[in-house]
């Protein structure tokens, strides 16, 4: 992590916010041993920071009904900037397409895509996905069981010692 002032403090605050966003500030600086306004003000240097980039709910997906996770690599046509560009614009525009990432391998792009069942997998992947600009080859693989969910990143890898 670049060095960004991080200190002991701030990774525990970070560790209780990923475990809980809806603490009280009275509760997060309980949690992490601060007062309530030292706490409240290493939160607002962390989001001024962009290190906090919002609070989400963890939903989920299976009692929303949609019961298929897969990932569909991408290969495309052509490794042009513009290429990838109109490719990247169009996918941000697809809901099912939960998460996007270009990678390094074989494949350009990595695609995480949720749907109710097979069925509108199936319709999604080769109405939708089969038809965005530039696409040369795709594979899916599916979910069969989430071993380990992202929950938040983990700290003690960032590079600080402080944990």
């Amino acid at each position: 992590m670049p060095d960004m002032g991080i200190d002991a403090g701030d990774l525990r605050i970070l560790k209780a916010l990923q475990a809980d966003a809806r603490l009280t500030v009275q509760e997060l600086a309980d949690s992490v041993a601060m007062s309530t306004s030292a706490a409240w003000r290493r939160v607002k240097r962390l989001e001024q920071a962009a290190i906090i980039k919002g609070y989400n709910a963890t939903l989920d997906r299976r009692a929303l009904g949609l019961g298929v996770l897969a990932f569909i690599r991408v290969t495309i046509d052509s490794h042009s900037r513009d290429e990838a560009r109109r490719f990247e614009e169009q996918v941000l525009e697809l809901d099912a397409v939960i998460a996007c990432w270009s990678i390094a391998g074989e494949a350009d792009f990595l695609l995480q895509v949720v749907a109710s069942d097979l069925d509108s997998y199936a319709d999604f992947a080769m109405n939708v996905v089969r038809r965005l600009p530039g696409i040369k080859e795709m594979h899916t693989m599916f979910a069969l069981k989430e071993v380990k969910p992202l929950s938040g990143l983990p700290l003690q890898l960032s590079g600080s010692s402080a944990t």
